[in-house]
């Protein structure tokens, strides 16, 4: 596997790594092992101190950090800056939060007399990441495991190399110890391999079903925890008594950011028959100011796709819905050649459940909608879906909305407002998008040992 550095909007090579030796895993497994024992000894107080030191060198040093987001995977410049200053929120959360949420749980019923649970770390954890939030995907693992006192071994995708390599950069010049964190530039077959270590005792993945699967099975037969956050097909409803202009702008965002390669994006759009019309015309309107472009040049609105392969599949699944028999109500489905990634917005209108693409996370700028007249259509649309990560709701009437959010199968959802991650809530999914927790209290108790103590 060669971890090899291209700029997705010229299509040119930047830099290639050399790949992780099986010296240099054993390595960074025994220093990992020396981590996770000195931590056991030591005081949270510690671990607070060096990860504020972490939080410090991110808010600093932003477009240091922020460069190789926009040249390895095409973020725009103003979203990759935004990115490592929300790394920094999701640490500093931890920073001020973690040893709170580490408290012992007290158990005052227990038959005996006193008992508690008291959280402790368990050991290194193995965490595989995706390419499309190339620091935040990393740090709601790491800055919890830390906090708790368990090191983070991290296996990134090969197209940013240098986003992994920086974010490793950052660990040691906020002076974080050796062995809490360390990215390696290994294969699969390597990952196998760490996660059958016995110094190994979680497993944190976000990425594709089918990989997920592969990476699940792994951790199941070696009896290692795990999570897993599949990504989605969200729905985006939007009900005849919704702030149209509120509902349309979030939509846009919600579809578009990060273009659209976004696992909680604004994916189908279910929009209620009195408003439909307006909703499209707005939505159109919108995505027609979206400029392609250099996404370091501050006048591009939308940014390429990660890669070339990435820009390739898009096109084959968008032709193949559209050969399928769903309509292309706006946009132009022609390819753009050329070395760079750059794919232009389009949506797309009622696709047949049936399709073998149906339930298909469609990863860029591609919103697909769908006409309902009354709450049960909506409800039959938005679970039909074997994917359950996140959903928003835009309506006048907020105990509709929360009436609507209950039987929305999903792990999270949104109301008047777009869909986000937010250190202080929990973040996952269910059904196909996986399961268990990041962020929040739920986050950093995933890869604890809650032991029951009785007295």
């Amino acid at each position: 596997m060669a971890y090899r550095a291209i700029n997705p909007y010229t299509g040119k090579l930047i830099r290639e790594f050399p790949a992780t030796t099986a010296q240099q895993v054993e390595q960074a497994l025994a220093n990992a092992q020396d981590f996770y024992q000195t931590a056991k000894r030591q005081a949270i107080a510690e671990r607070t101190r060096l990860l504020q030191q972490l939080v410090t060198e991110l808010r600093q040093n932003v477009p240091q950090y922020a460069t190789p987001i926009t040249t390895n995977m095409g973020k725009l410049w103003t979203e990759a800056q935004a990115e490592v200053k929300k790394a920094a929120d999701f640490a500093a959360y931890y920073v001020q939060n973690g040893a709170h949420l580490l408290q012992d749980v007290p158990y005052p019923d227990a038959p005996n007399g006193p008992a508690y649970v008291r959280l402790h770390s368990i050991g290194a954890i193995m965490t595989i990441e995706p390419w499309n939030f190339p620091f935040t995907q990393i740090m709601r693992v790491f800055a919890p495991n830390f906090i708790l006192g368990n090191p983070v071994l991290l296996k990134d995708p090969s197209i940013i190399p240098e986003c992994a390599q920086a974010f490793e950069t950052a660990t040691i010049q906020a002076g974080l110890p050796t062995g809490a964190f360390k990215n390696l530039f290994i294969n699969y077959e390597q990952v196998a391999q760490i996660i059958a270590d016995h110094r190994i005792q979680g497993v944190a993945f976000t990425g594709s079903a089918g990989a997920g699967q592969k990476i699940a099975a792994i951790a199941g037969k070696n009896l290692r925890k795990s999570t897993m956050e599949l990504g989605g097909t969200d729905v985006f409803v939007v009900l005849a008594d919704a702030d149209l202009e509120k509902a349309i702008q979030a939509g846009v965002a919600g579809r578009l950011n990060n273009a659209g390669q976004v696992c909680t994006a604004a994916k189908r759009f279910i929009i209620h028959e009195a408003v439909y019309d307006d909703f499209i015309s707005g939505m159109s309107a919108a995505f027609a100011q979206r400029q392609l472009g250099d996404p370091m040049d501050p006048a591009t609105t939308l940014a390429p796709l990660s890669s070339k392969k990435a820009q390739q599949q898009l096109q084959e699944q968008v032709d193949a819905i559209i050969n399928g028999g769903t309509k292309l109500i706006w946009g132009q489905n022609t390819p753009i050649a050329g070395p760079g990634a750059g794919f232009k917005p389009l949506i797309l209108e009622g696709m047949a459940f049936d399709h073998p693409l149906y339930d298909t996370e469609l990863f860029g700028p591609v919103a697909q909608v769908y006409r309902a007249s009354s709450d049960e259509e909506i409800l039959r649309l938005a679970n039909q879906s074997q994917r359950g990560l996140g959903g928003t709701i835009f309506t006048g009437d907020i105990a509709h909305a929360r009436k609507l959010a209950d039987q929305i199968e999903t792990g999270q959802i949104a109301l008047n407002h777009m869909l986000t991650s937010y250190p202080e809530l929990p973040f996952g999914g269910i059904k196909q998008s996986g399961y268990g927790r990041e962020l929040g209290d739920l986050g950093i108790r995933e890869f604890a040992n809650a032991k029951t103590i009785s007295e």
